[in-house]
């Protein structure tokens, strides 16, 4: 069975990413692309769905302990055994070639016996490939893939796995190289394990030099910076929002998607993160993607694609998978790709802003779809839509959406008055003080002194924290003071962690059975919420207090239990560690030029929000 969520730790090639288990089996992986079927799907089953193990054998009596080597994407997990200590050494190289894993067992002291399990299992643990031997290699073989294991451990069928044990000894290594090749070509070139790790640690170490902040939280702020690039598909710059598909919500439910896309409503946070890293190649790579994602129609701007802009992300069922936990169904692709979300022009319109102000050259056909997303957006803002959560009930007029409205005319008349982009500026100031108006009057309710999750409604919505942040409302104002009290009272768990709504009763709009965890990128909002309205102290302890639900090796998903004290939802989760990072370097006072909204100081007024 699958471990725990956070059992779990990281490793990728920028292309895709495998996830390794503390009991030393590698449980997900898809190849050649994040979004590529699972050759590995134990994750979402049990080992007869795939996995690959190398652990020390008899598993009781052993402790383990777990790193990254330095500022790296290399895993290094140890055991001391009664008999000896061992460690594995896990990495996928930077692909010049056919993408590949390495798994370098390196005996530190004394003699210890593991064992190799490898069971190969293609779409997603539903195809057993033909296995045998050539060129010196263990091959499986279906239909148009193929996966080669080179290794010295002389590995011998077990049913429709290949296992062995063997004995390692203080000051010796056995390295293991398993590459994926599509299987209409010739076995793929061998790789030398113990150059590759050279060059992968080289690498992190080259990669990191830009960046400067060393402020009070940079051990969290720099593993969240690595995964964030780990989750990078290089060859377009886009991000995806986890590597994994269906880790529940809540184990046992149904709310289990398919995350191993990009979505829209992460461009203007994760190119701050970039920028105010220093990471201006990452940003612009990213922006680059945006630009070409969105490219056409504006009604036909969708709120997520393919990592290399596909736009069909048809959703449907790996039956056959029982579930991490028996969490069903699993999904593959997901349909609110298809969805109206009215917030999505507001994220294109800040990402571009924000590019303008820092530097970066957008492309011209971006700056040219302005005008149309604008024209577009004025004659739909009115309508309802699914929200920023991407409910399947009903559409509402979700607050969030309409302020993200307001943020897309308020950066084209920014970007106007402060940079000299074309535009009819007079036009797009009075849509967007028409839209403020409308949201202060019909999506907040003064008998409790907080804005609603949508128009008429007594639910609330953490989104709502994110107004002081847009510039829609300056932090001090009483209506964000009040609705940050609000989400502190009615949607916080007992330890302050933040839900994204209420999940029950008749005002929800979600449309789904069953609840789900606090959502961690939630509670950094609060906290980030908290330090804007002037409550640094509060803003600080919640923010450790979050640093503290990381796991063994930095990393969080989407959403957390406090009840049961661990993590859930699809993982990492590309979404909360975005928000760790702007949250650190906005305690820290670091790079604020390159801040999403360049507003946001208590007492500071704000271009269209004193309307309402």
């Amino acid at each position: 069975m699958p471990g725990r969520i956070e059992d779990y730790a990281l490793v990728g090639d920028l292309l895709t990413a495998a996830l390794i288990g503390r009991d030393g089996s590698l449980d997900w992986l898809c190849l050649p692309r994040f979004d590529s079927p699972a050759c590995f799907a134990a994750l979402l089953g049990d080992e007869d769905n795939g996995r690959w193990l190398v652990a020390p054998v008899p598993d009781e009596g052993n402790t383990v302990r777990r790193r990254y080597r330095g500022d790296s994407l290399v895993l290094e997990t140890e055991w001391q055994t009664p008999t000896g200590r061992v460690a594995v050494v896990d990495f996928m190289p930077r692909r010049k070639g056919a993408p590949c894993v390495v798994r370098i067992v390196e005996g530190l002291s004394g003699t210890v016996d593991l064992r190799m399990d490898l069971r190969l299992r293609f779409e997603y643990g539903s195809v057993v490939p033909w296995m045998h031997r050539t060129e010196g290699q263990l091959t499986g073989i279906a239909g148009p893939e193929s996966v080669w294991l080179s290794t010295p451990v002389e590995l011998l069928p077990d049913g429709e796995s290949h296992s062995a044990v063997f004995t390692v000894s203080a000051g010796e290594s056995v390295a293991s190289v398993l590459t994926w090749q599509a299987s209409h070509l010739p076995a793929p070139a061998p790789v030398d394990p113990f150059y590759a790790l050279r060059r992968t640690e080289e690498y992190w170490r080259e990669w990191l030099k830009p960046w400067t902040y060393g402020g009070t939280y940079r051990e969290a702020v720099v593993r969240s910076l690595i995964t964030l690039k780990a989750l990078t598909y290089e060859p377009t710059g886009a991000i995806v929002a986890a590597p994994t598909t269906s880790l529940p919500e809540l184990p046992g439910g149904v709310r289990n998607w398919d995350y191993r896309y990009c979505w829209l409503r992460d461009a203007g946070m994760t190119l701050e993160a970039m920028l105010r890293s220093g990471f201006t190649t990452e940003a612009d790579a990213w922006r680059g993607w945006l630009e070409r994602a969105v490219a056409g129609r504006p009604q036909d701007i969708q709120i997520m694609y393919g990592i290399a802009g596909e736009r069909r992300l048809t959703e449907w069922t790996a039956d056959w998978l029982p579930g991490y936990e028996g969490s069903r169904p699993v999904r593959i692709g997901n349909g609110a790709a298809a969805q109206q979300q009215l917030d999505v022009p507001g994220e294109v319109m800040e990402t571009l802003a924000l590019s303008v102000r820092s530097g970066l050259r957008p492309e011209r056909h971006l700056l040219a779809l302005q005008q149309t997303v604008l024209d577009h957006l004025e004659k739909v803002w009115t309508r309802p839509d699914q929200g920023l959560w991407e409910t399947r009930g009903a559409p509402r007029h979700h607050v969030h959406s309409k302020v993200m409205c307001w943020v897309a005319f308020d950066r084209a008349v920014r970007m106007s008055e402060e940079h000299g982009r074309p535009g009819p500026v007079a036009h797009w100031r009075e849509v967007r003080d028409r839209i403020h108006r409308e949201v202060c009057d019909r999506g907040f309710d003064p008998v409790r002194g907080t804005f609603t999750q949508f128009y008429g409604s007594r639910a609330l919505d953490a989104a709502l924290l994110l107004i002081p942040q847009t510039g829609f409302l300056p932090p001090d104002d009483p209506r964000v003071v009040g609705t940050v009290a609000a989400v502190e009272r009615e949607l916080t768990t007992d330890d302050g962690l933040v839900r994204r709504y209420s999940t029950g009763g008749h005002d929800s709009a979600d449309g789904l059975a069953g609840g789900e965890g606090a959502f961690l990128a939630c509670s950094f909002w609060l906290a980030d919420a908290l330090l804007m309205t002037g409550r640094e102290d509060d803003a600080r302890a919640l923010f450790e207090r979050l640093l503290l639900l990381r796991n063994d090796v930095g990393l969080l998903a989407e959403e957390y239990d406090p009840v049961a004290g661990r993590q859930l939802g699809n993982f990492p989760q590309a979404f909360t560690h975005v928000p760790l990072v702007r949250v650190a370097y906005e305690l820290d006072g670091h790079a604020p030029e390159h801040a999403r909204s360049p507003v946001g100081a208590p007492g500071r007024s704000v271009p269209g929000g004193s309307t309402g």
